[in-house]
C-alpha cells in the first residue's frame, strides 16, 4: 500500500554566538548551493536523528565549531519558507568559543553582529534574526501564530 501523505522537512537552524568576543556577534554562512546568499547554519535531519543532535553535527560540518545548545527558541513552520521545499525548521540558540570554518555546503562563513548583517538572507531567516534579537535585547518572543492573518 502507498501513502499519499507528503509532509514537511525537519530542518535544524542554530543561531551561534561567540561568547568569547566583543558583542557577542553570530556566524553566518554564506551558501554554496542554491538557494545563494547568507543564512543561519543548520539542515536537514536526518532519520532516526534527535533535533539536538542534527543541531550539532550541522553546525560542526558548516562552521568546524563545537557548539553548546543554550536553548529550543522557536519553530519555523511556513510553506513558503524555503523555495525548494516544505520545510519546518527547529531553531536553537547555541553558544561557541574559537575561530569558526567554512565547511561542508558553505561557499564561505562570516561574524556579525546585530547592526551588520547581510540583507541577502535566504529563507526566512531575515525574520529569525529579528525575533533573535528582540528576544536577546528585550526579552520578548513572538506570540503564536505570528504571521496569520
Amino acid at each position: 500500500m502507498t501513502s499519499n501523505y507528503r509532509n514537511p522537512a525537519p530542518t535544524v537552524d542554530i543561531i551561534i554566538e561567540l561568547i568569547d568576543r566583543p558583542h557577542r556577534p553570530i556566524v553566518l554562512i554564506e551558501r554554496h548551493n542554491s538557494p545563494l546568499g547568507w543564512a543561519i547554519p543548520g539542515g536537514f535531519v536526518d532519520y532516526g536523528e534527535m533535533v539536538e543532535v542534527a543541531a550539532k553535527r550541522e553546525a560542526r560540518e558548516e562552521t568546524g565549531l563545537e557548539i553548546e545548545l543554550v536553548e529550543q527558541f522557536l519553530v519555523y513552520s511556513d510553506p513558503n519558507r524555503d523555495p525548494r521545499q516544505h520545510t519546518l525548521s527547529i531553531v536553537f540558540l547555541a553558544t561557541a568559543t574559537g575561530e569558526p570554518q567554512a565547511g561542508d555546503d558553505a561557499k564561505n562563513l562570516g561574524i556579525f553582529e546585530s547592526w551588520r548583517v547581510p540583507q541577502n538572507l535566504c529563507f526566512d531567516h531575515d525574520r529569525i534574526l529579528r525575533d533573535y534579537w528582540r528576544y536577546q535585547h528585550y526579552g520578548i518572543r513572538p506570540r503564536l501564530g505570528f504571521g496569520l492573518s
